[in-house]
């Protein structure tokens, strides 16, 4: 049952609850239709009711579909019929009225009533407006009498208006007569009553007999909707209550976190931890009145009854109750003066039966047990009855006010003391169920708040035995000191809240830190982008006067290359996390000649050749190129060392139009002689080392244009290529960038 208002329960959370309007008791009517007996209006009016409330069950499941609960063999009894539904909706207008499209033969008869009764209608009109008879009438009017149309006659006229007469009014001085001029058409009207009479039992037997064909899967339809609205009142009552689905045991075992009582307000209840079956078998709740004892004893016995019915309980989550098959309960005062039953004999005659009845799958909850009678005798008589239960291997839970069970309670096996708290400041029960702690009754300190002189309570402190009052003294010292640790407890915890909430806090600032910061950095790469960009454009156009200059004759290609390796460095150091990185590294042993190196800014690979002593710089070969480096630019590759040349290589690098130039100029021919022109300035330009060079092919028509760049995306030097910018050539170049090695 727990599980079906689960499933109910998570059904409504999804889709909603169906509705159940219309659901009444109609398996007596449906039975003595199939048993050939005629139902009559309001009968039907009930079975659409139902046929029209399982319809809508069903297409309320039809949202579901997919989802496999243990509802699913209720909802698949649900046999609505919409055929029989409409027939008895479309026949029957309410509990006294047929449609007249009920049946063609009623829709004639009742066509021919309303002609006759015009008819007759119309002959008494012009009589009661004929100057002849109104001075014979009481009333210009037209009226019923027995079913019949007549006209009030004044009793002495009676003799001028021939017809029959049919009532008289209760003076006598008018009575009504048919007059004979009506007499066919009224008794034709009654005929057809009676035509109308027969064809409406007609209609009603042949809507009974469908009713009764339908029986069998109307009633057993009857049944699951019905368990079906117990169900998801049960899931509504856990969505009122906040309530949870409880762990299930047949060990005994209640478990029960943050209870409520479902009968008193949640916003007002407070939630108390009760357990029972686990440590130990019995629990004896000491403590005031009106500190919440009984409330405690009748939340174990009401939440463990509702979960036995199926309900799920107002608990926190990870609760657990146990299956018992008695729940034996002694609660309230009985006392009957026509029973001759006092208080403690109405208590014992309940104990009698509990014993009988207790075994070891009984829960027993006793109220004030051993109350009633003499304190000594009531308390030894209080502990032989929680023995013998205990003897039963029932679980217990008891009330009491008397010392000598809190003793019981502290020495006998499995059983545990509890207590429901009192503040005696304020003189209020704070209703929460302590368990290990042995309760007191506080009588001395509440008589001295409420006004009781002192020397009074001090002689009744006398008056209690030693024993007593030490056992009462100890119980305030363990009192005082769970308070003490309690308060302690929740200072620990409000830190420890503090202290998440400030690490969360902390967390939450070191995330933002971070976002902002790679902003920034973002920021920063674009920023140093744009100033590169910039830079370019403009170290392009001077670029374009060096070439000049060197066309002259005074710039060599070496000069260049270390240019061109210089704007590349400035494109770097764009970059401050590059730089910093760069910055960061430290050579991991002295450089000897041979090593392979990394020559930082231009990205390139080279190859230890000189090592001049005393200096800060060596002398790299990188390809056909010596070059001198800092060190502070230089990685060590872990490679394996090369042999450095003993001797300086030099190679004349030739082209008919480039001449070793960073630029080749095409303006001006053809498509074939430029591509051609293209493979051999790309080709000294890899052997060059570059890492880029540019193409001037005009703007034109763009033919040339296309054609240079559908080359160079098939070349497998070039990386990558671009039109050129502002200061570069714009649409009129473009710029290669070439692969290395």
């Amino acid at each position: 049952m727990l599980r079906d208002t689960d499933d109910a329960y998570t059904l409504m959370a999804r889709f909603g609850a169906p509705s159940f309007y219309g659901l009444v008791e109609v398996s007596g009517a449906a039975r003595r239709a199939e048993a050939g007996g005629m139902l009559n209006l309001a009968e039907l009016l009930r079975i659409a009711g139902v046929l029209r409330a399982m319809r809508g069950i069903v297409e309320w499941r039809r949202k579901s579909e997919g989802m496999q609960t243990g509802l699913d063999w209720r909802l698949d009894s649900l046999a609505p019929n919409q055929y029989l539904e409409n027939r008895i909706q479309t026949a029957v207008l309410s509990e006294e009225e047929v449609a007249d499209h009920a049946s063609p033969q009623l829709a004639s008869i009742r066509r021919k009533i309303r002609s006759a009764s015009a008819r007759v209608r119309d002959q008494l009109d012009k009589l009661i407006h004929s100057p002849a008879y109104q001075k014979y009438l009481q009333d210009p009017i037209v009226t019923m009498r027995s079913g019949r149309y007549v006209v009030p006659v004044k009793a002495e006229c009676r003799g001028d208006v021939p017809g029959l007469v049919h009532d008289t009014s209760s003076s006598g001085a008018t009575v009504f007569v048919e007059p004979m001029s009506v007499v066919e058409a009224n008794n034709e009207i009654r005929v057809l009553e009676v035509q109308e009479k027969e064809e409406i039992e007609r209609i009603l037997q042949e809507l009974s007999q469908e009713v009764g064909g339908f029986a069998d899967a109307l009633c057993g339809g009857y049944e699951a909707a019905v368990e079906l609205n117990v169900i998801f009142a049960k899931a509504s009552l856990a969505y009122d209550m906040k309530a949870t689905l409880p762990h299930l045991n047949r060990e005994g075992k209640i478990v029960l976190k943050s209870a409520r009582h479902p009968l008193i307000d949640r916003r007002k209840v407070v939630p108390t931890d009760i357990f029972l079956g686990g440590e130990f078998d019995a629990l004896v709740i000491t403590g005031p009145n009106t500190g919440g004892k009984t409330v405690a004893l009748k939340t174990i016995g009401l939440l463990t009854a509702m979960a036995l019915c199926g309900l799920m309980l107002p608990v926190a989550e990870h609760s657990e109750v146990s299956l018992f098959r008695h729940v034996l309960v002694d609660i309230g005062d009985e006392q009957s003066i026509e029973q001759s039953l006092s208080t403690f004999s109405a208590h014992m005659s309940n104990i009698v039966r509990i014993l009988q009845e207790a075994d070891g799958e009984s829960l027993v909850l006793l109220d004030e047990l051993g109350a009633g009678t003499d304190p000594v005798e009531g308390a030894a008589l209080a502990i032989a009855v929680l023995e013998e239960l205990q003897g039963k291997g029932v679980k217990l839970a008891a009330t009491t006010h008397y010392a000598e069970l809190k003793e019981y309670a502290l020495r006998a096996p499995r059983v545990e003391n509890a207590c429901c708290e009192f503040d005696v400041a304020t003189l209020r029960p704070t209703y929460r169920l302590l368990i290990g702690v042995p309760g007191r009754s506080n009588a001395f300190a509440i008589s001295l708040r409420l006004g009781l002189e002192e020397s009074l309570v001090e002689r009744a402190k006398e008056l209690v035995s030693q024993e007593n009052a030490k056992f009462e003294d100890v119980v305030q010292r363990l009192e005082t000191s769970r308070q003490a640790l309690e308060k302690e407890r929740q200072e620990v915890q409000a830190l420890r809240q503090e202290a998440e909430r400030l690490r969360e806090e902390a967390q939450t600032r070191q995330k933002k830190q971070e976002e902002q910061m790679q902003a920034e950095m973002e920021m920063a790469r674009q920023k140093a982008a744009e100033l590169v960009s910039r830079t370019r454009g403009q170290i392009d156009a001077l670029m374009d006067e060096l070439d000049n200059a060197r066309k002259k004759g005074s710039l060599s290609m070496e000069q260049k290359v270390r240019l061109r390796g210089g704007l590349r460095s400035l494109e770097n150091t764009a970059d401050p996390v590059y730089a910093k990185e760069g910055e960061q590294y430290r050579l991991p042993r002295p450089l000897q000649v041979g090593d392979p190196v990394l020559i930082f800014d231009i990205d390139k690979k080279g190859v230890v050749a000189e090592i001049p002593p005393g200096s800060d710089q060596v002398v790299v070969q990188a390809g056909i190129i010596k070059t001198r480096v800092p060190l502070s630019n230089l990685r060590l590759l872990e490679e394996k060392p090369v042999q450095a040349p003993k001797r300086r290589v030099t190679k004349q690098i030739s082209s008919r139009r480039t001449g070793g130039s960073m630029e080749l100029d095409l303006r001006g021919q053809t498509v074939l002689d430029a591509l051609l022109e293209i493979d051999r300035f790309l080709d000294s330009a890899v052997l060059t080392g570059l890492h880029q060079v540019t193409i001037i092919h005009g703007k034109g028509t763009g033919a040339l244009r296309k054609a240079v760049q559908d080359h160079l995306k098939r070349h497998p030097a070039v990386k990558q290529y671009r039109l050129g910018t502002f200061g570069e050539g714009e649409d009129g170049v473009t710029i290669a960038e070439l692969k290395t090695k």
